[in-house]
């Protein structure tokens, strides 16, 4: 384990060199492909780290602050997943930018460094033991990705970033001092200064943790980080800042960044249930959430006009399924980071086709999107196919993970939560299924020209949405092996 720790360190201080490097470069062009190489290079170097975890065991570094284990380190794949699949379409995207001298080499310098600077603060987030050092790293993401939602200052991106800005930032000092009475829980043991902070020390003095202090942490770090995550009623930024970044920005927003929100709550779960001798307490905390957040999402994905809207009320329904699934426990928690990766991936290719689209033809209006798959194959037929994979049509992979959820509360007997569940679930099924239908057949009005797309960009779009399918076939051995090892 010491002589692969360096891993640690370097896997944080390489996108970080390259965020300096970028500050360099002139060429609009060149700054894209910049952004792309290093990050699928970030990519490569997390896998390693990852692949060695699920072979080897835990990595520890840097006196036991750094810390990556399977669950930390399952989230750091999808994490670079999302963040290279966003990188290389971002080529595509802002090149048609370039011709119009829309996105000039300022605005590529600015844009690749606060990438690079965002991509670091989540790999800081992943790998740290210390409770602090997590909340630096989540805490860093909102002020580098406040300024990706503006990168073209408009009105509305500019008021979308305040508001991000503004209500993450409260959240986040509420986490803050959940993490502060996390601390202090561990103040009647023999854990000594910075030691309170670490993740693992504090597993070994479980039943000595003060449980008011404990509880009162976690309500704090539920609802702060909770705001980060989208989790309703703390999710109002949400659908502003996610209609008004570029593409590739609310592809890294809903792929990734909420998840990471949720993956500090997740975190801390296990301490609150071994102090709490598994009484339940956290994780129903956590089935309020999610139901809730369920319930928000269904009620105003009905009747929305605007497509990167939807898809923003989407996110917020899919982390109220992943939250409720950590809630629920057993299976759910199985079920529920099968789910990340899948609504991960679905979520950024349909955010990848809804902003080509809006380049093409100038709107994300749904209403202007009608008979969009016969006018552009391509983005029209991704988009049409993302929301049936998001919305857990068979046989794609998030249909089996819904009713694995499903099949979690009914076997906890929970039969009021399963119910409410599948409510929610078909609210949104036919919300979301009717703008799908108007998309799919319905005759093509717009004047524009049709949408086409590269073999390049055709990739990175069916591709991750073959492997939705697939997986609703066939989960191979190795994912099903790291999904039970990652949720301890």
């Amino acid at each position: 384990m010491m002589k692969m720790a360096f891993l640690l360190p370097l896997s944080l201080l390489f996108p970080l060199l390259l965020g300096a490097v970028s500050l360099f470069l002139r060429s609009p062009r060149a700054s894209l492909i910049f952004c792309s190489v290093g990050t699928v290079l970030t990519a490569i170097l997390s896998g390693v780290s990852a692949c060695w975890v699920f072979r080897h065991g835990p990595l520890s570094a840097a006196g036991g602050w750094f810390f990556l284990d399977a669950f930390s380190a399952y989230h750091l794949l999808v994490m670079v997943a999302v963040y290279s699949l966003s990188a290389l379409y971002g080529i595509g995207y802002f090149g048609h930018e370039i011709k119009e001298h829309r996105f000039t080499g300022k605005t590529a310098r600015r844009y690749t460094g606060l990438w690079f600077g965002s991509l670091g603060a989540l790999v800081l987030a992943l790998i740290s033991n210390n409770l602090g050092l997590l909340w630096v790293g989540i805490e860093s993401t909102t002020l580098l990705t406040a300024f990706l939602i503006c990168i073209h200052p408009t009105p509305g991106a500019l008021e979308a970033m305040w508001k991000y800005l503004l209500m993450c930032s409260v959240g986040m000092a509420i986490a803050f001092t959940g993490t502060l009475l996390v601390a202090a829980s561990a103040g009647g043991t023999l854990l000594r200064g910075t030691d309170v902070l670490l993740l693992t020390e504090l597993r070994t003095v479980l039943p000595s943790l003060n449980p008011m202090l404990l509880k009162a942490g976690f309500l704090f770090l539920v609802v702060g980080y909770g705001t980060k995550a989208g989790l309703a009623p703390l999710h109002n930024w949400l659908p502003d800042a996610h209609s008004q970044a570029p593409a590739p920005v609310s592809a890294v927003f809903s792929g990734f960044l909420l998840s990471a929100a949720g993956y500090g709550i997740f975190r801390c779960l296990p301490l609150i249930e071994g102090a709490t001798g598994n009484s339940g307490w956290g994780r129903g905390i956590l089935m309020a959430f999610g139901l809730l957040s369920l319930l928000t999402a269904a009620v105003f994905l009905v009747g929305q006009k605007d497509i990167k809207r939807l898809l923003a009320y989407s996110s917020v329904e899919h982390m109220g399924i992943i939250t409720l699934g950590f809630g629920l426990g057993g299976i759910g928690v199985w079920a529920a980071l099968l789910h990340t990766l899948s609504h991960s991936l679905g979520k950024s290719v349909s955010f990848f086709c809804a902003g080509r689209l809006g380049q093409i033809y100038g709107s994300h209006e749904i209403k202007k999107l009608n008979g969009i798959v016969k006018s552009s194959p391509l983005w029209g037929g991704g988009l049409v196919t993302g929301l049936l994979a998001l919305i857990g049509a068979a046989p794609f992979v998030l249909f089996f993970t819904e009713f694995y959820l499903l099949k979690a509360a009914v076997d906890a007997h929970r039969y009021l939560v399963a119910g409410f569940f599948l409510f929610c679930l078909c609210v949104v099924f036919v919300g979301i299924s009717r703008p799908l239908v108007s998309m799919a057949w319905k005759p093509w009005e717009s004047e524009a020209l049709p949408g086409k797309g590269s073999l390049f960009e055709g990739a990175l779009v069916y591709l991750p949405l073959a492997l939705l399918f697939l997986l609703g076939f066939w989960l191979p051995s190795p994912l099903n092996n790291v999904i039970l090892f990652s949720r301890g």
